[in-house]
């Protein structure tokens, strides 16, 4: 079975070259990467082609300009362009402990997609990780950032959780498995089934939207939090709007109120630059 990873970016070089050196840094090799480009600069095409060069690691940068946010539809595009029958996805800003792929190779099911957890730094533990500290695995280890900054929440215990306890802890975690875009995966067939990303969709809940419809579909959460894990690196977001939010909201509770699993606007408006 071919497996793609799915990483969404913009215009934050430092952090998506961190992000790509923990996918070349993954214990399962077996996958190519797509790096879903809202309209960034020119500097991180550099930092592609410097962790390529460094690691090994195949890239494909898909690209459009920047016109505003416009992430659903670069995501769209790279589920397009994937030659993968099953799609990984996560965040630039986020970086992938060494068996983030293999945890979603191995756990993926026919009609599910899986929902992965994450722990969120603070800026002094964001700043602290570097090429070496991804390379040893150091940046996900959960002493290594309470020693460097990060306090002890919740979600950052979670990576001191045994591998052969962490799916007992699955199983009585009472969060909901949602479709998270830092750490998720699904069947590309399915992602087709539902017609993609929503268009409609700004930022706030655009990858919830996804999940629910292939809920409503019949394709079914499966809670991986303890078992496929990335840390999501400090940033501001500058591009944050309430009334965006407040439009997201109303099509999610239209989603939940129709029980509706296509996007009107979605992977269909792309098919012809597919493969």
């Amino acid at each position: 079975m071919t497996l793609s990873v799915v990483v969404s970016t913009y215009n934050q070089p430092e952090w998506l070259e961190l992000s790509l050196r923990s996918l070349a840094a993954q214990r399962d090799r077996a996958f190519r990467v797509l790096v879903a480009d809202d309209g960034s600069g020119r500097e991180t095409r550099a930092r592609i082609d410097r962790v390529s060069a460094d690691t090994g690691l195949e890239v494909r940068h898909v690209w459009h300009e920047d016109a505003g946010f416009r992430k659903s539809e670069i995501l769209n595009r790279a589920i397009l362009e994937s030659d993968g029958e099953y799609l990984v996805f996560t965040d630039g800003d986020c970086i992938a402990r060494p068996d983030f792929v293999a945890a979603h190779r191995a756990l993926r099911e026919p009609g599910r997609f899986l929902s992965g957890g994450y722990a969120k730094l603070p800026a002094q533990a964001s700043a602290a990780i570097g090429a070496e500290d991804i390379a040893s695995g150091r940046a996900t280890d959960y002493l290594w950032l309470r020693r460097h900054g990060a306090p002890s929440t919740r979600s950052l215990r979670r990576l001191a959780v045994p591998a052969h306890l962490a799916p007992v802890f699955d199983l009585l975690t009472p969060t909901r498995a949602s479709f998270n875009g830092h750490n998720a995966s699904a069947w590309k067939r399915d992602l087709e089934a539902v017609n993609g990303f929503n268009e409609d969709m700004g930022y706030g809940g655009l990858d919830r939207e996804l999940g629910e419809r292939l809920e409503n579909a019949g394709v079914r959460g499966k809670q991986v939090r303890h078992r496929a894990q990335v840390v999501h690196l400090d940033h501001p977001r500058g591009y944050r709007e309430e009334a965006v939010l407040r439009r997201n909201r109303q099509i999610r509770d239209e989603v939940a109120a129709t029980r509706r699993g296509r996007a009107e606007r979605g992977l269909d408006g792309h098919r012809d630059q597919g493969r």
